[in-house]
């Protein structure tokens, strides 16, 4: 299987990509979109949770009810992603070790997150029985 997405910036800072018959608009600027690294964290953040909920069926959770992920990437001094961190808020009331053993199914399972050089994977907590 082939993925494929153009991209085009036509001045400045803004580039609009057409994945399949979608389009994604990306800015450096962020005042026509969201910063290239902030995609980044919300694509992460939008794998893993269909990675959790996928990891938690094979865990014997079947209805997770609604999973928030907040999400905080640190910046260094040329803007490059250092550190990420997830809090994920998910409605079930697990127990700290079932969520823990969803959450390193999850891993497993998201695509993004296998795509990311190891130390800047997220660091992930979390709370059950959230909503």
């Amino acid at each position: 299987m082939t993925i494929e997405v153009t991209s085009t910036s036509e001045e400045g800072y803004v580039t609009r990509s057409r994945v399949g018959d979608f389009e994604l608009t990306v800015d450096a600027t962020e005042e026509e979109g969201p910063s290239p690294n902030g995609t980044l964290l919300a694509d992460y953040a939008s794998c893993f949770i269909p990675a959790f909920r996928v990891g938690g069926q094979k865990e014997g959770f079947d209805d997770l009810g609604r999973v928030d992920i907040d999400v905080e990437g640190d910046l260094d001094d040329d803007d490059d992603l250092e550190a990420i961190r997830f809090h994920i808020l998910v409605e079930a009331d697990l127990e700290d070790d079932e969520f823990d053993a969803v959450v390193e199914r999850a891993e497993g399972i998201c695509h993004v997150h296998s795509a990311l050089r190891e130390e800047l994977r997220a660091e992930i907590t979390g709370e059950t029985g959230a909503f």
